[in-house]
């Protein structure tokens, strides 16, 4: 039996946490393309969902991906068409890894046709079942949040000068989510400390943010890009170290209860 496209769990809250960036299942015809060298998948975004592992307690929805962001990029549009114009980031089928190490070797990328193949048999079927759920949550509550979970090294040089703050809300300057929202966001993130956070900064949302979020017909949706320094020691395959991430486990509980 294949390993499934996504692993989803219903809740019964107006709240949908998705996770695009945390799987690594690589296919066998894929892993034997790529290089050696990248096969540990070093731009996972790694234990997001431990972070929020919460999630039963609150009723909330998930949705996971289970395959690499290497076989396709479900926070990328389908189209190819750049998030950050003028700025360098990666393509709906990476090609090569944040810091600019060749994903394949010679010869063995993936050809327009195999691209439009992937869209439609990994990335396709992740997005139904988002728009599914964000519509439903909303029609039976009145409203739903649908928040993309994620994190990255907060060092990475090829993608963003500098390091990151620790905790990075972004909400496509204002347009995927209500003003209240935002503000109940950054007021529960400005009542601490320990971690610091920005909104809109170098990460305002990907195309899940962009594409769902609609105010208007009560859909919100918020990115949260976790500097991964946050919660672990960084590393290119780092391990997961629950009493490190427990203080950030616990301000993520607090302010997703606050969304709930």
């Amino acid at each position: 039996m294949s390993e499934p496209i996504y692993d989803f769990v219903a809740g019964d809250a107006p709240l949908l946490i998705s996770f695009p960036h945390s799987g690594t299942f690589v296919p066998p015809d894929l892993a034997a393309r790529l290089k050696p060298e990248v096969l540990d998948l070093p731009d996972t975004d790694w234990y997001v969902p431990q972070l929020y592992d919460f999630f039963r307690s609150l009723g909330a929805s998930i949705i996971r991906a289970t395959h690499t962001r290497y076989v396709v990029d479900l926070n990328r549009p389908p189209d190819g068409a750049p998030l950050y114009p003028g700025q360098r980031e990666t393509t709906v089928c990476p090609t090569e890894t944040f810091d600019g190490e060749p994903l394949y070797l010679p010869g063995a990328g993936p050809t327009p046709a195999e691209i439009g193949v992937r869209l439609q048999n990994y990335w396709q079927p992740y997005h139904d079942k988002l728009a599914q759920v964000s519509r439903r949550l909303a029609e039976r509550h009145g409203r739903s949040v649908l928040w993309d979970a994620h994190s990255i090294r907060s060092r990475v040089p090829g993608l963003f000068e500098g390091s990151l703050p620790d905790l990075n809300v972004g909400t496509a300057d204002g347009r995927s989510c209500s003003p209240a929202l935002a503000d109940r966001i950054v007021a529960a993130l400005s009542a601490q400390s320990q971690f610091s956070f920005i909104l809109n900064g170098r990460f305002k949302g990907g195309y899940i943010t962009r594409h769902y979020g609609h105010p208007a017909g009560g859909i919100n949706a918020v990115q949260m890009e976790i500097a991964q320094s946050a919660y672990l020691i960084e590393s290119r395959t780092p391990p997961f170290d629950a009493v490190r991430a427990q203080p950030l486990k616990a301000l993520l509980r607090a302010l997703l209860e606050g969304l709930a």
